[in-house]
């Protein structure tokens, strides 16, 4: 399995380390690659390609989120099904994505935002909040193409 990070976003580190933890206690081998640029990103699907990576996780990142359409074709054409955090990337022809709803994390800005006199309030007093609500996707279209492939080459199918 591959994960794409992107060096420049400080919390891609910590994750990667986190998801080396996790896979080798479930025996998968995973392989870190990143793509600082998206002018990087073709030579990151290449490695995935030349080291017959099955599935990829692509980590949340603004950059990743700009490239949601070249990010789902290059996946497509490595064969390579993918798990994005976003549903724009399923909207785009990903796979799958899970993560936190980003409308409802606007929306509650906007209301906390909206509570604050403006005469009275500074940007340090809007609370930061956790995501609530998640969000899970499925592009139908692309799982039937990954539906025996995935199902021989995921580890989950393994385990079972």
């Amino acid at each position: 399995m591959a994960v794409l990070t992107n060096p420049p976003n400080r919390s891609h580190a910590a994750l990667a380390k986190e998801l080396k933890v996790v896979a080798q206690s479930l025996g998968v081998q995973l392989q870190v690659l990143d793509a600082p640029s998206p002018d990087q990103l073709d030579s990151a699907f290449a490695a995935m390609t030349k080291e017959r990576v099955a599935a990829l996780l692509v980590l949340t990142d603004s950059t990743f989120l700009g490239q949601q359409r070249r990010l789902t074709d290059l996946a497509g054409r490595s064969n390579l099904p993918a798990l994005y955090s976003q549903k724009e990337f399923v909207v785009n022809g990903g796979l799958a994505s899970y993560g936190p709803s980003l409308r409802d994390m606007y929306d509650n800005v906007a209301a906390d935002t909206c509570r604050q006199d403006p005469e009275e309030a500074k940007p340090g007093d809007i609370p930061i909040e956790q995501p609530t609500k998640f969000e899970l996707g499925i592009n139908l279209k692309t799982a039937r193409r990954w539906e025996s492939p995935f199902q021989r080459t995921c580890c989950c199918a393994r385990m079972r």
